[in-house]
């Protein structure tokens, strides 16, 4: 794992400790609060036009970038307490997905890998 994301890991088991959180930090719970996260930072573009997803205001930039920040913050705790090092399982799926995708096959498609 990097060493940022164990900086950030250890702050936040830190944050839980502090507050006696672990009681509520179970898989189960952390996934569902990482959906709620993510679904916030949904509502932030549900009615946009593509172009205008791209084009956003400072300010709802700053509110999309906390809900980001949300997201990454549950999935590292969920993964601190499921004992899971996110880094080699991004590498991991890196590798399956280039195997599942190989670019001479899918390239400029947005295809489901089951379709070509």
């Amino acid at each position: 794992m990097s060493s940022d994301l164990q900086i950030l890991r250890d702050k936040l088991r830190t944050f839980a400790t502090e507050r006696e959180w672990g009681q509520f930090h179970t898989p189960k719970n952390l996934s569902m609060a990482l959906m709620v996260e993510a679904a916030e930072l949904l509502e932030h573009f549900q009615w946009l036009t593509t172009e205008q997803s791209s084009q956003l205001s400072y300010e709802t930039r700053l509110e999309v970038s906390y809900e980001m920040a949300d997201v990454l913050l549950y999935l590292i705790r969920l993964a601190d307490t499921l004992g899971v090092d996110l880094m080699a399982a991004a590498q991991d799926k890196l590798i399956l997905n280039a195997e599942k995708y190989p670019a001479d096959k899918v390239r400029g498609s947005s295809k489901k890998y089951t379709e070509y």
